[in-house]
């Protein structure tokens, strides 16, 4: 991050509701989905329980004490060993706060909660032409280039 940026990284606890609403209304806004996430809003008690968990982790980047960017992130615990790999589900900063290296420090944060919750990697996916995520992640990791599928829960007219 530049020098004259006053920006700092907080790990958002149950206490921190507001900031975790400001985080939501952040990700719609960068991901161009705001009615995704703000049309039907978890309740308090539901993000209290997220938060106060042990596989949820959520970053804000401040500046000033508002949120211009963040992470959502889950622990997921491995079973043929003992450890786990921590999976970004979203990374995103506000437009008027990129290029910032923001994004770069919201991950080295992570980082650090990985390292202390013993994990030995994390993840991310990136979308097929979404070349400025593909840029950093390819800067801090190792791309590998694989299939997602999304299998619906509910029973289709196909499966039958």
């Amino acid at each position: 991050m530049s020098s004259s940026e006053s920006i700092s990284i907080r790990q958002l606890s149950a206490n921190d509701l507001a900031l975790m609403e400001d985080l939501l209304t952040t990700f719609g806004e960068a991901f161009d989905e705001v009615d995704t996430y703000s049309s039907s809003r978890p309740s308090n008690a539901y993000l209290k329980r997220l938060l106060s968990s042990d596989y949820f982790i959520a970053l804000a980047a401040l500046e000033n004490g508002s949120v211009v960017g963040g992470i959502a992130a889950y622990e997921l615990q491995k079973f043929e060993q003992e450890r786990s790999e921590i999976y970004i589900y979203d990374l995103a900063v506000a437009a008027a706060h990129r290029r910032k290296g923001i994004a770069t420090a919201l991950i080295q944060e992570l980082k650090k909660i990985a390292v202390a919750r013993a994990a030995y990697v994390i993840f991310v996916q990136s979308d097929i032409g979404d070349d400025p995520a593909i840029a950093l992640y390819t800067k801090l990791g190792t791309r590998e280039d694989v299939l997602h599928f999304d299998i619906a829960v509910v029973a289709s007219d196909d499966d039958a």
